[in-house]
């Protein structure tokens, strides 16, 4: 373990909460699929039925959204604004002018589609989306050091945000379904189990999380909804990388084998994730 704050020398330990960036996605895909499971919604519904969007948008679908293949722009170029909110990327897609692309005619991995649908999940539950993820995922699994970020949050022993050279690079905005989740190995490791054992969402919802889309031209992408799937010789295994500021993870889950990898760090490139992964996967396998 390294620190979670580097001025204070301040030690992670295992209830360290880290920001996991691109990671969140999964939680929003499940909490869609478990209100699919309730009947509150179809993945092939418009997204417009449940959120006002611009005209543009007006056609694009759940499922399209969850896969990238909506060609909803990314708000990529906002990154960097501190206390960005889903409000400020909402009124950004108004001001552009198009989708990028017809949906279901590419991939292309966009952001924005996951602050909409974080924005489904409150309209369709009643509830905020941290309401949501509180009372139906991180209470029911003890996922006690799992907080969605807000203006609010306090979190007791949270990682603050270095670069490769151990200077300040701390998260610092507050997008919801994207982004915005702080957490531990061990409670993503929980995560990993109730979506093995059916826990939350069952067995056909689980399987479409795992399934690659067909675009358009016929061509396969290796996305499902929030996992990238890798196929071979009959083994299959799904993960998730994500990073922002100083922050990196790696959620890596072997399918068949119930084995899983997860890597959280504060200190931005300086720990290879990548390197890391592969030599991990080598190990145990």
């Amino acid at each position: 373990m390294g620190y979670r704050n580097i001025e204070k020398k301040i030690k992670a330990d295992k209830n360290t909460s880290f920001y996991i960036a691109s990671l969140r996605k999964s939680f929003t895909a499940t909490a869609i699929l478990m209100l699919r499971q309730k009947e509150l919604l179809n993945l092939d519904d418009k997204a417009s039925q449940y959120v006002k969007l611009p005209g543009y948008a007006t056609n694009i679908t759940i499922r399209q959204l969850l896969q990238h293949t909506s060609g909803i722009k990314d708000y990529e170029s906002l990154f960097s604004k501190t206390g960005l909110t889903n409000l400020d990327v909402i009124h950004w897609l108004y001001a552009q002018k198009s989708l990028d692309f017809a949906p279901d005619s590419q991939f292309k991995y966009s952001n924005s589609g996951y602050i909409i649908l974080s924005r489904i999940i409150e309209n369709v539950s009643g509830k905020s989306y941290s309401t949501f993820m509180n009372q139906y995922i991180f209470g029911p699994l003890h996922m006690n050091n799992t907080y969605v970020y807000e203006p609010t949050t306090v979190i007791q022993n949270k990682a603050l945000g270095y670069n490769q050279q151990q200077k300040s690079d701390d998260y610092s905005i507050f997008t919801t379904g994207d982004g915005g989740i702080y957490s531990t190995p061990e409670d993503l490791y929980q995560f990993d189990q109730a979506l093995r054992n059916f826990t939350l969402i069952n067995e056909s919802n689980t399987a479409s999380m795992y399934s690659p889309h067909k675009l358009s031209n016929g061509k396969l992408t290796n996305y499902g909804f929030a996992w990238f799937i890798d196929q071979k010789e009959g083994e299959k295994s799904v993960s998730h990388t994500g990073g922002l500021n100083g922050f990196r993870a790696v959620f890596w889950r072997d399918l068949q084998h119930n084995s899983c990898i997860i890597a959280l760090t504060n200190q931005g490139d300086a720990f290879p994730l990548a390197d890391f992964l592969n030599d991990t996967k080598k190990a145990i396998q």
